[in-house]
């Protein structure tokens, strides 16, 4: 973690790290216990299954591409210069159904533990692995919509 002034370039990432989250490239630029930034390349027909962020608040600011966020029912559609604001407590899920990438700039606050979540996370793809490991973390995913 660090909270020197500074400056992370556009081409770096914070400390040298990335990591494949689901198929998404995350690369983060800032981290303080108040804050985490991470820069995100979302391949078309990727997603983040609807989950719950208990301790954090979530933000998405488009830069390239259109994702769509589902909060239950309500589907949302983003494209750049969008903001999506997504609450403490309120499920959401995030999805590339553009038929392109999409890019776009992550935010949560305060930062908990998600940067050494996506740490865990780098490279698994197990969905049960990926469930267990997020509720270790603060995040908790929805089970899906057919199991009952």
């Amino acid at each position: 973690m660090t909270d020197l002034p500074g400056v992370t370039p556009a081409a770096e990432a914070l400390g040298g790290k990335s990591w494949n989250v689901v198929g998404h490239t995350y690369t983060p630029k800032l981290h303080t216990a108040n804050a985490m930034i991470w820069h995100a390349d979302i391949p078309d027909g990727t997603f983040v299954s609807p989950h719950i962020h208990t301790t954090q608040d979530e933000w998405i600011v488009m830069l390239t591409g259109n994702l769509e966020i589902e909060f239950g029912a309500d589907v949302h559609k983003a494209g750049p210069g969008d903001t999506i604001r997504m609450p403490m407590g309120i499920a959401h899920g995030i999805f590339n159904r553009s038929g392109a990438p999409a890019t776009c700039v992550f935010g949560v606050a305060p930062s908990r533990r998600i940067f050494d979540l996506f740490g865990a996370l780098d490279g698994v793809t197990d969905p049960a692995e990926l469930v267990r490991i997020s509720a270790e973390h603060e995040v908790e995913f929805l089970p899906p919509p057919d199991a009952a």
